[in-house]
């Protein structure tokens, strides 16, 4: 079968030039097939003109026709009413009761553009090109708070999804950059793609804006800002792993981080003493702290920032908060909350074809209590004579006999047919494919489009197949009619594309897993959710509402409206999951133990804490400390656990004085942003790898050479063969995970090497039966973690590179940093007890003569009265330069010490 994204350059201005009757007639004039496009003889035919359409490559531009029996539509389902909507005010109908929002005109305040919010002109025009004219009241009374427009305080707030809570956030950060040229701000996000977003969005909205505008002092051009051409602009750039662009303080004015590349930005910050440009702070989806997983990083990143004792704001805001105070008495500043939507939300659960309002779904079930002699008799829900508000009509086709998914594809259609945006969530990739492959096969055909959306998703064929991976033939299917989806297994090319087309309303219907529910900015006019599971296990209230709120678009739509659909042996689980109150979020530092060991050991190598009372005033900033469920008997045993551990691992050392310090090891492992154990396991593959390293090939198909490197590591070859046609490997004990683990490395160095040799991704993941997305994550965490190794090589190579410079071992380096004192010097200055920069600082200069003479004793002279008396003068004056250097480097480290405190 030939495809739509072959169709001939040709045939768009065939379209141009045709009715949508006209094409309903062509449809029609086939009975078992319909011919999207023929290709007329080129006598007759004239080539539209390049602007239309850009030439497809030859191989591309082929005639292709869609034919019935290959590609069969359906009919949805009907869907009745049964009874009228309760039309009093709620949570979900507030703008029937309230039909409209206060404006600038009955409220100056909501106006950007009033003096008490001191924005730029320019600021102001952006923000309204980007269609935000005026503020919402809530929005007004949180940036009005005591000492938010100054950034005199933190603050902490939560707004619903869709509320505009990014707004407020966004207003207090651009201040503290426009106030101030040297001026530094982050904001921080969960996921790449919402970074990637962020940058755009604040590129468009900081456009045309200079500091010089702003009336601040532009330095001479022998100041310090001479030597960049874009000195007054305000610089925006995004951090996330992967990316091609390294985490350099000196480059930005606002960066837009993943959370591990924030934590990695503020660790050199401190470490180089640039943290105090630092003023701003945001932190979004700030739920994300309770997360198993990354939440300690964001704990970890704000307690330093705390530790710092400068005036940095911190803004921290989710959708999702419910003991706000907590994080209210953490940060030491205001809190606000509001549940505010300028669209409101309806919801609904769908039960067996029924539609119920998700307010009434309490008295859904009742319970009766069955006594039974058999103990695997229980109660059983069953339905009151809760009336339903519609009824979804059973469906005459085998393919959509199952209820849920009948009732999904219905809800979608009536939506999508009536011209608006459809979001489905489903459970894994695999469901989001099928589910986009149903619902394509309800809605109008191709021909059935508007001849320009016609020719949009003819681009977006274009676009898909263009691209290294080539065109996804179920993509290929489903887009012609509207329909795409959106997972983690498509690349980040493809995701873009199809979320910039369903959000042009080129596609009408993105069916997406529900981990990407958070990930993606996808509003629509309904969302559908089929099941309330990802993967195998239920969603949690906080991912519920994730999804839930990306109903209704601002603008677009008076209401959105929400259906979960669920099956009978879910329905009690989801009926208490959507009464469910959002869980409580907590400290993860301590759930780990290499958590601990982490923060301990960045705080230690940045020199933020390096005593024991360093380190407790550390711990006792951290969100864990102000929990109320955190004993702090079991904090400190935690913290006494680490530091044995840390120590035990060769990361740091204590001396006599119980002062901590990062070795190299430690160091490396900081600077490489790896956690402590996953450090120690590639210091050890590294070691290993340095006995034979094998530079002659890339391992090309397990020839001599990728012979070698198995051989080395101790794989088998037969292991691997295995893993190409079942992909499983048993880990039932500790050493089985371990080797597990070695041929899973190996494997994905597989993939590596083929992407080295100019393999295409979807060759890559055909071959290794993984997911085309998956593929290019591996590609780009593998240069994230490349980036981490050359930052650890690079703390060893300085080390090195010290050394050689002083010509010295460790020991000595100390030393060697005073002036005029070289490897030799520095060795004889510590066998005579001066070992260290304090010692020779508070030593009189002529205490050190007869040590420099020891160290230059061919140098001494002999001869005469008037020429030794010279050469101890000329050795004084050097003994009082050395002195001098050791007073600078030993005042520099007793501020160190005092900052510390």
């Amino acid at each position: 079968m030939a495809h739509l994204g072959d169709l001939p350059v040709k045939l768009v201005g065939v379209w141009h030039k045709t009715s949508v009757e006209a094409a309903r007639e062509q449809q029609t004039s086939y009975k078992t097939s319909f011919v999207t496009g023929q290709k007329r003889s080129s006598s007759t035919d004239d080539p539209p003109p390049s602007s239309q359409k850009r030439r497809l490559p030859q191989h591309q531009q082929q005639p292709i026709k869609v034919l019935l029996n290959e590609f069969p539509r359906l009919a949805a389902s009907s869907i009745e009413q049964t009874k009228q909507k309760e039309e009093s005010p709620s949570e979900y109908s507030q703008r029937r009761a309230f039909p409209s929002t206060p404006t600038p005109t009955l409220d100056p305040l909501l106006s950007l553009s009033n003096s008490a919010y001191s924005l730029p002109p320019q600021l102001v025009a952006n923000f309204a090109a980007s269609g935000i004219k005026s503020i919402y009241p809530w929005q007004k009374q949180c940036l009005l708070g005591p000492g938010l427009l100054q950034g005199d305080k933190n603050l902490v707030y939560s707004a619903p999804t869709g509320g505009g809570k990014s707004l407020v956030a966004d207003i207090l950060m651009l201040k503290r950059v426009l106030s101030d040229r040297e001026a530094k701000a982050l904001l921080v996000l969960p996921y790449i793609a919402l970074v990637q977003e962020k940058v755009r969005w604040l590129r468009n909205i900081v456009s045309g804006i200079t500091r010089e505008s702003l009336g601040q002092k532009k330095e001479d051009k022998q100041g310090l800002w001479a030597s960049r051409a874009d000195r007054d602009t305000i610089r925006v750039v995004g951090f996330y792993g992967g990316n091609k662009v390294r985490a350099t303080w000196a480059d930005f004015d606002i960066a837009v981080c993943t959370i591990e590349k924030a934590n990695a930005l503020v660790n050199g910050a401190i470490t180089d003493c640039t943290v105090s440009k630092l003023q701003s702070v945001v932190l979004d989806e700030c739920h994300m702290i309770d997360d198993g997983n990354r939440g300690y990083l964001l704990e970890l990143l704000t307690t330093k920032l705390l530790c710092l004792g400068q005036s940095i704001q911190i803004v921290a805001m989710s959708a999702t908060l419910t003991n706000i105070d907590l994080l209210k008495n953490w940060l030491q500043g205001h809190s606000y909350e509001t549940h505010y939507r300028p669209i409101p939300i309806e919801e609904h659960l769908v039960y067996e074809g029924k539609i119920y309002a998700a307010d009434t779904t309490a008295s859904l079930l009742k319970t009766k209590t069955v006594t039974s002699l058999d103990s695997r008799t229980q109660a059983q829900p069953t339905q009151s004579g809760l009336e339903p508000l519609r009824i979804i009509k059973p469906s005459s086709h085998k393919e959509l006999k199952d209820a849920v998914l009948n009732a999904v594809v219905a809800l979608a259609n009536e939506t999508a047919r009536a011209g608006f945006g459809v979001l489905v969530f489903s459970s894994s990739r695999a469901a989001t494919e099928s589910d986009a492959v149903i619902i394509s096969r309800v809605l109008p055909s191709f021909l059935e489009a508007p001849p320009a959306i016609q020719e949009k998703r003819l681009d977006l064929l274009n676009d898909l197949r263009s691209l290294a991976t080539g065109l996804d033939p179920n993509l290929e299917k489903t887009i012609p009619s509207g329909v795409a989806f959106h997972h983690a297994g498509l690349t980040t090319e493809e995701r873009e594309l199809v979320a910039n087309a369903y959000d042009a309303g080129v596609l009408k219907v993105c069916v997406a897993t529900c981990s990407l529910a958070a990930g993606i900015n996808l509003p629509a006019s309904r969302v559908i959710l089929h099941g309330a599971r990802m993967g195998r296990d239920l969603v949690g209230p906080a991912m519920l509402r994730q999804m839930r709120g990306r109903a209704g678009r601002k603008g677009k739509d008076e209401v959105g409206e929400t259906y979960l659909c669920c099956r009978q042996s879910d329905l009690e689980a989801v009926v208490d999951l959507m009464h469910a109150d959002l869980p409580e979020i907590s400290s993860c530092l301590i759930s780990d133990q290499r958590r601990t060991q982490r923060a301990l050991l960045e705080t230690i190598t940045i020199k933020l804490a390096t005593s024991r009372e360093a380190l407790d005033d550390f711990v006792s900033k951290t969100m864990l400390a102000y929990s109320t469920e955190a004993e702090p008997g079991s904090i400190q045993k935690h913290v006494e656990a680490s530091l044995e551990n840390l120590e035990s691992m060769q990361f740091i050392t204590v001396d006599d004085g119980s002062t901590f310090q990062a070795t190299l090891l430690g160091s490396a492992v900081v600077a490489s942003s790896l956690d402590p154990d996953d450090g120690i396991f590639i210091h050890n593959e590294l070691r290993t790898a340095l006995k034979a390293f094998v530079m002659d090939g890339d391992m090309h198909q397990l020839d001599e050479s990728g012979m070698r490197v198995l051989d080395l590591i101790g794989l088998k070859p037969f292991m691997i063969n295995k893993m190409l046609h079942s992909g499983a490997l048993k880990q039932s004990t500790p050493e089985e995970k371990d080797t597990a683990r070695r041929y899973y490395r190996f494997y994905l160095a597989l993939q590596l090497r083929d992407l080295c040799n100019e393999i295409p991704i979807h060759r890559v993941a055909q071959k290794y039966d993984t997911p085309r997305g998956m593929v290019q994550t591996i590609a780009q965490s593998s240069q994230g973690f490349a980036l981490g190794m050359v930052n650890a090589m690079a703390v060893a190579l300085d080390y090195f590179s010290d050394r050689l410079k002083a010509g010295a071992k460790s020991d000595l380096l100390a030393l060697a940093r005073i002036t005029s004192i070289k490897s030799r010097t520095a060795r004889v200055f510590w066998d005579n007890g001066f070992k260290t920069v304090a010692s020779i600082a508070n030593a009189d200069p002529k205490e050190l003569l007869p040590i420099l003479m020891q160290a230059q004793p061919n140098k001494v002279k002999l001869g005469g009265e008037k020429d030794e008396e010279k050469y101890m003068e000329k050795l004084l004056g050097k003994a009082k330069v050395i002195a001098d250097s050791a007073n600078r480097l030993w005042q520099i480290e007793m501020q160190q010490d005092l900052d510390e405190e």
